[in-house]
């Protein structure tokens, strides 16, 4: 018998998506080797302190260029709506395993929205602290008083971003048959329908 697949990402949204991955951890460890001291040692895969400090903020920007084309094609489907209160009413379920009876969603569910919400704030407070304490090419035009604080919250939103890849790896684990959509690009007719009802009626025209 036949498994029924149904399209759930182009080609350019999976290799989006890995060239995000790729950047993120990229970025991730280059900034993690001046985080703190004993972490310095990570700066041995990018070629050593001096060229850690300059690859770091161009991987910031190239990982912030690809993000925005995808949450750009996505925003429409990440908007919240009535079924997504119906649904954040009833998390209770699925923190509880009942995740069968939950109500219907569309193509992303409502913690899966505010993942990505949360991921725009964090990219955004990365983007704009960067800049302002890159050096040599735009911190001169700060005072000191500013790079301090955004110092501190290029740091803090670092660390809320790693967290929330942490979750988002996480839930695609959680919930089995995620991963082949980010994968493949295809998921199977019936993970469609128990996970993603409302986006499954939508593809399927209601079939």
């Amino acid at each position: 018998m036949t498994t029924q697949l149904v399209k759930r990402f182009d080609e350019r949204d999976r290799l989006n998506h890995w060239a995000i991955a790729l950047l993120f951890f990229a970025a991730g460890l280059s900034g993690l080797a001046f985080f703190h001291p004993a972490l310095y040692f990570l700066s041995t895969f990018f070629g050593g302190g001096p060229w850690t400090r300059i690859l770091h903020p161009f991987l910031g920007v190239l990982m912030a260029v690809a993000f925005a084309r995808f949450a750009l094609a996505h925003r429409g489907d990440n908007r919240i709506t009535d079924a997504d209160r119906e649904w954040k009413a009833q998390m209770g379920r699925l923190i509880a395993g009942d995740d069968a009876n939950m109500p219907p969603a569309g193509k992303f569910n409502y913690g899966q929205k505010m993942l990505f919400w949360a991921m725009v704030v964090c990219m955004v407070v990365l983007v704009l602290t960067g800049f302002v304490f890159w050096r040599p090419w735009f911190a001169p035009y700060f005072p000191i008083g500013l790079i301090r604080i955004a110092t501190l919250l290029h740091a803090v939103a670092a660390t809320g971003i790693v967290l929330l890849v942490i979750g988002h790896i996480y839930m695609a684990i959680w919930t089995q048959g995620s991963i082949r959509g980010m994968t493949r690009g295809t998921v199977t007719a019936a993970w469609a329908r128990q996970n993603h009802a409302l986006w499954y009626r939508d593809v399927t025209g209601g079939k």
